[in-house]
């Protein structure tokens, strides 16, 4: 029995083998499942393909002895769609890595625009209750300088050094205007033109424009450089999804995809090792990107770790306020001694009849919420800035009377979570090896047939591939008994200089070394030495401490501006002589509303004596 059992097996086998050499040896009887694929993909007319082998001596490249069922013209149609099907393969592989990075650079930049605008508002906010009378001259200098965070933030050639002294610079003649030497009327232009130039001189707002410098150096470039890192890992697989196949490269995928076809074996694969051969020649260049990927993919997830804490994108816009509260302090409370300095440089002040609005009485400011800004839906930052000349005349009037009701949602890290995504860089940590194993994860998902079934090695149908497989990278092909590679690509060989540039972007190696303001500073006048920080302490407020004379705390809760916080919330603490404070919120509205509301009594007495 167990001997009868054995014979049978070598029979089988023996049946096997024999079906499998004649399938690959001989021609099929007809062209029928050749004409059924064919018209399948559209390759071409059917009228082309013929009904039943023929001789294929006008072949190219895929020859051969027995009768075939290609033309020459099939052949160069086959040619195309075995680079077409190659193009779609390594779409297909690349397509969840493309999405993954394109959609939270989308992300990436939806957040900082959101920040830049929350910011902006926080900034008008601190100007409409603590320093309402210059509200609406300030409006200009506050855009502008957020205009500029965008176009920064989003590739465009400005310095951050440069912008943040022009708002200062901007800033200036307005406080002198409103808080140095407030008068009844208005600083001529040509006057103002003269603050702004001698500000830096001056230095009226001591050390805090430095200090902003660097805050915002340090935000802002790490921020604007994983932005651009992102946007370039998108031009990398773009550039790998559509190479450009050499000839030799072109000819071993036809041979390995469509020859089959001509011998009438439309559902063969090619063996494992046959595919690798090709795919690894086709590939080469590609390959050649995978060290420095990996580099990539190491220094965004380095970055983003380091994108966090003090000089956090986040905390430092929403609390550039701050900033400015204690700049508008230290001018005020070294008035006396900035007015001989200005007095100096610019003379006597020259005034002119006064045009800017004064304080508009709202009997609804204690029921307002955060406001937003009201923007065109088709304005840009660009478009901001080249247009700045005419955004004077069109926020005329109170710059508070432009805030509307805004239905922002607050940034990820105010609901406990972090700006940079954890999941994207854990996810994308996955794909550091990605360029490396391409070949062997085309050949292994898509292309090959799989371990131990008769497969294609490029002339007919065996068990299995018997030459050697050669590695991956350019150095490795010149074993190929495949395909040829000669040279580099000089496509890939500008996408990987470009990737070994951001890396050294991503490493800070061409960052600029920002120095370590000294937070104890001394003000322009000589005479005060006070405490000046940037970051806003929900215990202890924002601001600084003087002289015993006035102290201004900017008190915010939770980190920021709460969804739903109101301008009430904002504290203005006076400290008198003898210790004491006096909560002064809305101090130029609050008395304008106390003397309309004692005219309207001492008008509304004689009418009711009369009556």
């Amino acid at each position: 029995m167990g001997g009868k059992s054995l014979r049978l097996g070598f029979l089988t086998l023996a049946v096997l083998l024999l079906a499998a050499a004649s399938e690959g040896a001989e021609p099929p009887p007809s062209c029928e499942a050749v004409r059924k694929v064919f018209q399948l993909r559209r390759l071409g007319p059917l009228g082309g393909v013929p009904e039943f082998p023929r001789a294929g001596v006008d072949l190219q490249v895929c020859t051969s002895k027995n009768p075939t069922c290609c033309t020459k013209k099939m052949e160069e149609r086959y040619q195309t769609a075995a680079k077409q099907d190659i193009q779609q393969v390594l779409q297909t592989s690349s397509a969840t890595l493309k999405f993954l990075i394109s959609h939270n650079a989308a992300a990436f930049q939806e957040m900082f625009e959101m920040l830049i605008r929350l910011a902006e508002n926080y900034t008008s906010t601190l100007f409409c209750n603590a320093y309402r009378s210059m509200a609406a001259e300030a409006t200009v200098p506050v855009q502008e300088f957020f205009t500029d965070v965008g176009l920064f933030l989003f590739g465009t050639d400005v310095s951050t050094e440069e912008f943040v002294n022009r708002f200062f610079d901007t800033l200036f003649p307005v406080v002198y205007n409103h808080v140095l030497n407030p008068g009844p009327t208005d600083i001529s232009l040509e006057y103002g033109e003269c603050l702004r130039v001698a500000r830096r001189d001056i230095r009226p707002f001591g050390n805090v424009p430095e200090k902003a410098i660097g805050q915002m150096g340090r935000a802002l470039l790490p921020s604007r450089t994983f932005l651009q890192a992102l946007n370039l890992g998108i031009e990398v697989i773009n550039t790998t999804d559509h190479l450009h196949f050499s000839k030799d490269c072109s000819r071993a995928l036809l041979r390995m995809q469509y020859c089959p076809h001509c011998q009438g074996l439309t559902l063969s694969k090619p063996c494992m090792g046959y595919c690798l051969n090709i795919i690894r020649g086709c590939l080469a260049d590609v390959a050649e990107v995978d060290l420095h990927w990996r580099g990539y993919v190491q220094s965004l997830e380095e970055l983003s770790r380091a994108m966090s804490g003090a000089y956090s994108i986040e905390h430092v816009l929403l609390n550039f306020h701050s900033l400015v509260n204690d700049a508008l302090v230290q001018a005020r409370i070294n008035g006396p001694e900035l007015s001989e300095q200005v007095n100096k440089m610019c003379g006597p002040p020259v005034r002119k009849p006064k045009e800017s609005p004064g304080c508009s009485f709202d009997q609804n400011k204690d029921n307002q919420g955060l406001k937003m800004f009201s923007r065109d839906s088709e304005e840009t930052l660009t478009n901001r800035r080249n247009a700045k000349g005419n955004r004077s005349e069109r926020i005329a009037g109170n710059n508070c009377s432009l805030l509307m009701s805004g239905e922002e949602k607050m940034p990820l890290s105010f609901k406990g979570r972090p700006f940079f995504s954890v999941d994207f860089i854990s996810h994308l940590r996955h794909y550091r090896a990605f360029y490396g194993g391409l070949a062997d994860q085309l050949c292994g998902n898509e292309l090959a047939a799989a371990d131990g079934l008769p497969c294609w090695n490029g002339e007919g149908v065996v068990r299995s591939y018997t030459h050697r497989v050669v590695g991956s990278g350019i150095k490795a092909q010149s074993a190929n008994p495949e395909v040829k590679v000669k040279g580099t690509d000089p496509v890939i060989s500008k996408i990987i200089d470009k990737l070994k540039h951001v890396i050294q972007l991503l490493q800070g190696k061409s960052f600029p070394k920002y120095d370590k303001w000294d937070l104890q500073q001394t003000g322009s006048g000589g005479g005060v030495d006070e405490q000046i920080s940037g970051d806003c302490d929900d215990e202890d407020g924002c601001g600084g401490s003087g002289s015993g004379e006035f102290k201004r705390v900017l008190k915010i809760t939770d980190s920021g501006m709460p969804d739903k916080t109101k301008l009430s919330d904002v504290k203005q603490i006076h400290q008198t002589n003898d210790g004491s404070t006096l909560d002064t919120t809305g101090a130029g509205c609050t008395a304008m509303a106390d003397y309309m509301t004692f005219m309207l009594i001492s008008l509304v007495i004689p009418f009711l004596s009369l009556w």
